[in-house]
């Protein structure tokens, strides 16, 4: 991010630091390429229409009354549920909006534990900060707010990322920004105005992966040659994808989300089977990114460290390290499809009877596909990754120069 140089004269010393124009041109770039790529992807974006409930945050003040009794077709509660505890059915619950045009305003809510649902919130209390939401003039719980605590956990991770990783860490929150930007922004309106699904997840992808490296690692041989096996490698996982969706028949329709999908009122139809493949492209790519970056920074080491090193040994170097990564890799990125899946899964597996009817559901096939497609993104990425180390990294041997023609001074053994 910065260039420093340090002059020693006989009774001072000064220290000039100026910005990386090369930075600067990357982050404005990837400033301006969101921009535009926001300006296509929402062109034609009709804003749906939403539901006719308003919903307000407010501030919980004091229960006004519990409501008896159980009501017509309702379900017997086990007595270890946590509606068996409470003291009724519903509550009625004075609240305070705390946001809007509303704000100030005093209102009377119902919180109801009836139905299906046993294991519901918990019983409001005064001070909750909660989410009502209207039928009508009646009012009625809507759930706890949770975004500010989340955002307060999001700070603390911030601040964590800048205290640890200084300047990297600033770079490291800067290219998240510009990846849910990119993804929010750009990708999920393009879907909507009917884009090419395929084309924008590819496009999202190469952005994503270009302005991470370029801004974290900086324009320099190590981000160029992690960013060429990354790229390689979401091309990889995305090959095997298109080819295994003809091959295993697939519809797209992978759960209720799909279905949901399917009646958007949009113009024409979201392709299901798209979103597949941009599911494992995107999902991949940072399994991927982390691969290639570790690799190249490796090598880079090796190389910085040695006097003169060979292609070939550089080459053999970067695949010793890749066979060593790729293990944990691999478990990595199997690991998390099955933890946000596990809730499915253990219900499949209770009733499901046949292990080849289970294996046959389109929900397992895309998890297992995802995982396989991202694994071989990984394996395809290490050895492309080390070609390109091993090609562009060179160093003749003897002192380095540095940024502008100023000198390393490490590399003279100074202080």
């Amino acid at each position: 991010m910065y260039h420093c140089r340090m002059t020693k004269g006989a009774s001072d010393s000064k220290i000039i630091v100026r910005l990386d124009p090369p930075y600067l041109a990357t982050v404005a770039i990837a400033v301006a390429l969101l921009f535009i790529g926001n300006r296509v992807a929402t062109q034609g974006l009709a804003i749906l229409p939403g539901d006719s409930q308003e919903v307000v945050r407010a501030r919980a003040l004091e229960v006004t009354q519990r409501i008896q009794g159980a009501g017509a077709g309702d379900e017997a509660l086990d007595p270890g549920s946590v509606l068996f505890s409470l003291q009724g059915e519903s509550v009625v619950f004075d609240a305070e909006i705390s946001r809007g045009p509303r704000r100030g305003e005093i209102v009377s809510a119902t919180q109801s534990f009836r139905g299906f649902v046993q294991y519901a919130n918990a019983e409001v209390a005064p001070g909750d900060s909660i989410l009502l939401i209207s039928f009508g003039d009646e009012w009625f719980f809507n759930g706890f707010y949770r975004a500010g605590r989340l955002l307060w956990l999001g700070a603390i991770f911030a601040f964590c990322v800048l205290l640890f990783g200084r300047k990297k860490g600033f770079n490291t929150l800067l290219s998240l920004s510009l990846t849910c930007a990119a993804v929010f922004a750009v990708f999920i309106p393009s879907i909507l105005t009917g884009k090419n699904i395929y084309l924008m997840a590819l496009l999202t992808c190469a952005y994503t992966t270009a302005a991470t490296l370029l801004i974290v690692i900086g324009f320099n041989k190590k981000s160029l040659a992690a960013l060429a096996g990354c790229m390689s490698g979401i091309a990889v996982a995305g090959l095997i994808a298109l080819v295994m969706d003809r091959a295993l028949f697939l519809t797209g329709v992978v759960d209720e989300h799909s279905r949901f999908l399917m009646n958007l009122p949009v113009d024409g139809s979201i392709n299901l089977r798209a979103i597949v493949f941009a599911g494992i492209v995107i999902g991949a790519m940072g399994a991927i990114m982390d691969v290639a970056i570790s690799v190249s920074s490796a090598l880079w080491e090796i190389k910085e460290s040695a006097v003169a090193v060979k292609p070939a040994a550089l080459m053999r170097s970067g695949m010793a390290i890749g066979r060593d990564m790729f293990g944990t890799m691999a478990n990595t990125l199997i690991l998390a499809y099955i933890g946000t899946s596990l809730s499915v899964i253990l219900i499949l597996l209770v009733y499901t009877d046949s292990l080849a009817s289970l294996m046959n559901m389109e929900m397992i096939v895309v998890e297992v596909l995802q995982a396989l497609c991202g694994s071989f993104g990984i394996l395809s990425a290490i050895p492309i990754t080390s070609l390109f180390c091993s090609a562009i990294f060179s160093r003749p041997g003897g002192v380095q120069a540095g940024p502008a023609g100023w000198t390393n001074a490490l590399d003279k053994g100074e202080p």
